[in-house]
């Protein structure tokens, strides 16, 4: 019988498309941070050529950024991530309606990344208020390994370059540091060596 244990919390990501880096990223940003905290990871713009499919809405050239935060959140988390930044898809809006930047929650461990949608899959768990997660990538034998529904971009090297910037940043904090290098007493929440 397997005994329920509070896992370790995980690190907030959020990938963010958008065609209008300059005009969106001062207002956005700050916003970003009230809602996730300070980052531990920014990367650089990121070209975002893998589909066609957010042309129409966000405009062209379509650049990524990816980022990561200081502050872990717990592994049940990851629906209200995703229906804040719902918010502020809203909030940030043309007149016409069309949204200025796509934000796509997710959360990091060691094992794995799993991000957040409200698209139904049928490798996809449902979470609530409509809430699916969607296991993207897991890390074993040293590497992030795709499954057969993990996004083109995520397949690319440079995005699993980035996320294991983040991967790094999540072992080195003082919560998964210190869990992963001391045994755990009974009632410690679970954090897996991958």
């Amino acid at each position: 019988m397997s005994i329920p244990a509070e896992p370790c919390p995980a690190m907030a990501v959020l990938s963010i498309l958008c065609a209008s880096w300059e005009t969106v990223w001062p207002a956005l940003s700050p916003e970003i941070e009230a809602l996730f905290g300070p980052p531990a990871h920014v990367s650089g713009l990121l070209p975002f050529d893998f589909t066609a499919y957010y042309d129409r809405e966000l405009g062209t050239p379509i650049l990524r950024r990816l980022m990561g935060f200081t502050r872990l959140v717990p592994q049940d988390a990851l629906a209200g991530l995703k229906l804040a930044t719902n918010g502020l898809e809203t909030a940030f809006r043309r007149p016409d309606g069309r949204r200025l930047a796509n934000l796509d929650p997710g959360l990091l461990t060691q094992e794995r990344v799993v991000l957040a949608t409200g698209k139904n899959f049928g490798h996809r768990i449902y979470l609530k208020d409509g809430i699916f997660a969607d296991l993207t990538l897991v890390f074993q034998k040293g590497s992030w390994q795709i499954l057969p529904w993990t996004f083109p971009d995520y397949r690319s090297p440079r995005l699993q370059a980035e996320l294991s910037i983040l991967r790094d940043l999540y072992r080195r904090s003082p919560e998964i540091a210190g869990a992963s290098s001391n045994p755990p007493p009974k009632d410690a929440k679970q954090c897996p060596k991958a």
